[in-house]
């Protein structure tokens, strides 16, 4: 269990050590073939010590890594500011958001896929400008304006990854609680609700409503986010909030328990296109 810039060095030391063995070389080769001692390759490898995004390069370099879409996930997570696509925009925010934020914010945007359980409020991804207002200002207390319009601008921009070449993709299981918790006046409620019906109808998006009727199941323990990536599935991380930080899971077992639970959370969840017309109910009652 680690915090996130941990859990990233780890993950990105694991995948370099993996590349090096893949390509025949031993820690001691790669360092002279980049021109280190052997002890910075160890330590890199271990995640005991950072990665400049430019050592990256170097070393994937050595080691004939040519995929792009690789080379791009392995210097995000060195930190590189360089790039195109949905990365690196958050730095703007570096003085308003804690670290943890802006690190749970870099793998959304470089992840392939995104399996989340929400059991209070509707996902960030899914939010409209006046929920993720009135979510924010009581999640966060004391704000003054300008902080809560930033941190609602963050939220919103985050929604980017949805509309990238190629999206992300979403697959949220939604309490029935969420649904029902009247969140910012039923005027916002209602427009949140539609903005779900319409998000539900992307190709990108899989949105499942666990009713009340389901009853207990795995889900109760709370709410959670399993990141995929497409390059390997050795980043895939699992992501816990709390009140004031976040814990990552790499572990092998941590990530197919969640992976399993989430799996027989959508069994006891309504059907795609049951959750749409469920979410219509609601609206229509509310």
């Amino acid at each position: 269990m680690q915090h996130g810039p941990a859990v990233r060095r780890r993950k990105l030391g694991a995948e370099l050590r993996s590349l090096r063995t893949g390509s025949g070389f031993t820690s001691g080769e790669a360092a002279r073939m980049v021109g280190w001692h052997q002890s910075k390759v160890s330590r890199i490898e271990t995640g005991a010590s950072g990665v400049k995004p430019a050592d990256v390069r170097l070393l994937l370099d050595a080691y004939g890594v040519s995929d792009p879409q690789l080379r791009e996930m392995l210097q995000m997570l060195a930190g590189s500011d360089e790039g195109g696509g949905r990365h690196h925009w958050w730095h703007a925010y570096r003085g308003v958001l804690p670290t943890t934020y802006r690190d749970f914010i870099s793998l959304e945007s470089q992840a392939s896929a995104m399996r989340t359980l929400e059991t209070s409020v509707v996902p960030g991804l899914l939010q409209t400008p006046e929920y993720a207002r009135a979510v924010t200002r009581a999640a966060v207390g004391g704000l003054d304006d300008e902080r809560l319009d930033t941190l609602v601008e963050v939220r919103l921009a985050r929604q980017d990854v949805l509309r990238s070449n190629p999206p992300l993709k979403l697959s949220a299981i939604l309490d029935e609680a969420v649904l029902r918790r009247e969140i910012g006046g039923p005027d916002v409620m209602s427009r949140q609700l539609e903005r779900l019906i319409e998000a539900a109808r992307l190709p990108q998006v899989r949105l499942q409503v666990l009713p009340f009727t389901a009853g207990a199941h795995v889900g109760v323990t709370g709410p959670f986010v399993v990141f995929s990536f497409s390059s390997t599935s050795d980043l895939d991380v699992v992501v816990l909030d709390h009140l004031t930080s976040s814990l990552y899971l790499e572990r092998k077992e941590d990530l197919q328990a969640y992976t399993e639970a989430f799996n027989t959370l959508q069994i006891y969840a309504l059907s795609p296109e049951d959750s749409l017309d469920y979410i219509a109910g609601i609206g229509d009652g509310a």
